[in-house]
């Protein structure tokens, strides 16, 4: 089926879709949100101390997390530039299944890569809480996070997050519009984890491994280490993702106390994690 003016529609997303490096660990991609410098990104993206943004014209920016939120894997960054192609959100409650979706990314290195699907469904997906995404069968790769996931229009409907199975997943554009609306997020742990089963003689059925702690974070500094695994605190067990975002959530100082498994699963260790202070990108939920 013939779009009147696609191709003017993808440059238009192109130009809105920049190209981030977060502290030399690789790359990905983010919305210019506003005109005046706003962009909006994953935040497993940005978990560098040093985010550089790469505009369509070829200009490069030092980039200021101004807010964050690993439960929603969303971060807002700010450039000091003025007069920039920002991106026109869609009402993502509006989406049905079968509708296109165009994406737009940085994928392994490829600068303004487009794919095309539909949308598959808008919900909750089992064994990643309750948060909703849109679902839609377009091909994502490592480089995609936080790039444009639009409609036939070129309104953009969500940003570009993960991939499950053979679909990809997005942040729908009204929980950015959320987002944004609620400022700074303080909430910290420093980790990177990844849903997992237990096997029954561990006592437990649900747990969250360590793929990733950033050196200095509050987890580092609690002596949690990459293979851990998170159970629970000691007034719950985790039962999903969520559990933990609602663990950490919160703002200023405070101390969580955690339940985890190291080595052969045989013994429940306890840690207690200093959270507060400012949010530094680097949590991120991976799938």
């Amino acid at each position: 089926m013939a779009i009147a003016g696609f191709g003017e529609i993808a440059e238009q997303l192109r130009r809105s879709t920049v190209l981030i490096h977060s502290g030399g660990r690789g790359s990905g991609s983010g919305v210019i949100w506003s005109s005046e410098g706003v962009i909006v990104t994953n935040a497993h993206v940005v978990r560098g101390s040093n985010v550089r943004v790469q505009l369509w014209d070829g200009r490069e920016f030092d980039a200021s997390i101004t807010a964050c939120d690993p439960r929603r894997d969303l971060a807002e960054l700010r450039i000091d530039a003025s007069s920039l192609p920002a991106a026109c959100p869609a009402d993502s409650s509006q989406l049905r299944p079968g509708e296109l979706a165009i994406a737009i990314g940085n994928p392994l290195g490829f600068v303004g890569a487009l794919t095309t699907g539909v949308i598959y469904a808008i919900g909750p997906l089992r064994a990643l809480g309750s948060q909703t995404w849109v679902q839609a069968s377009v091909r994502l790769a490592p480089g995609n996070s936080g790039g444009p996931l639009a409609d036939a229009h070129g309104h953009v409907m969500g940003i570009n997050t993960m991939v499950a199975g053979r679909l990809a997943l997005a942040i729908p554009s009204n929980a950015v519009r959320d987002f944004l609306a609620a400022g700074p997020y303080s909430a910290w742990l420093g980790v990177s984890v990844h849903p997992v089963r237990l096997p029954r003689a561990s006592g437990h059925k649900f747990g969250l491994v360590l793929l990733d702690v950033e050196p200095g974070s509050p987890a580092a500094q609690a002596s949690l280490m990459a293979g851990d695994i998170l159970i629970g605190t000691e007034e719950k067990p985790f039962q999903s993702l969520d559990d933990l975002a609602e663990a950490i959530d919160g703002k200023g100082l405070r101390l969580l106390r955690l339940e985890f498994l190291r080595g052969d699963y045989s013994r429940v260790r306890r840690v207690t994690v200093r959270l507060g202070g400012s949010y530094d990108g680097k949590d991120r939920i991976a799938a």
